[in-house]
């Protein structure tokens, strides 16, 4: 699985800025997918994500980001609004693979895109 994200940039506090996620390859093994973001310092955070076709959210930015997908274009996309200074972050698309009929799983990443909040 290739995953090709694009959006992000430059808003201010209080903006809303769109990502999307594009897979491609073999998108029928894929069950989760989603965002995770890394701010400053090593590691990465979950955004949100899909999981048996459910969204599901970090406790800080409920309410605040929205995941949509688009099956027929293998996109998934992550509307941030009232985005704060601590939303910052480069944010990395991911998917979780499983082999028809297997539970072992591979995840694939995205190239990261920058989102950069300030004012």
């Amino acid at each position: 699985v290739q995953l090709q994200a694009s959006g992000g940039g430059l808003v201010q506090p209080g903006g809303s800025l769109n990502v999307s996620c594009a897979a491609s390859g073999r998108t029928s093994t894929i069950k989760d997918i989603g965002w995770f973001r890394s701010r400053q310092g090593p590691g990465r955070d979950v955004v949100a994500f899909f999981r048996d076709g459910l969204a599901n959210y970090a406790e800080s930015v409920k309410g605040r980001f929205f995941i949509s997908r688009d099956n027929a274009k293998n996109t998934v996309y992550l509307q941030m609004t009232g985005l704060k200074l601590s939303d910052a972050a480069v944010y990395y698309c991911y998917a979780d693979t499983a082999p028809a009929g297997g539970s072992r799983l591979t995840r694939y990443w995205g190239r990261g895109t920058l989102v950069t909040v300030s004012s």
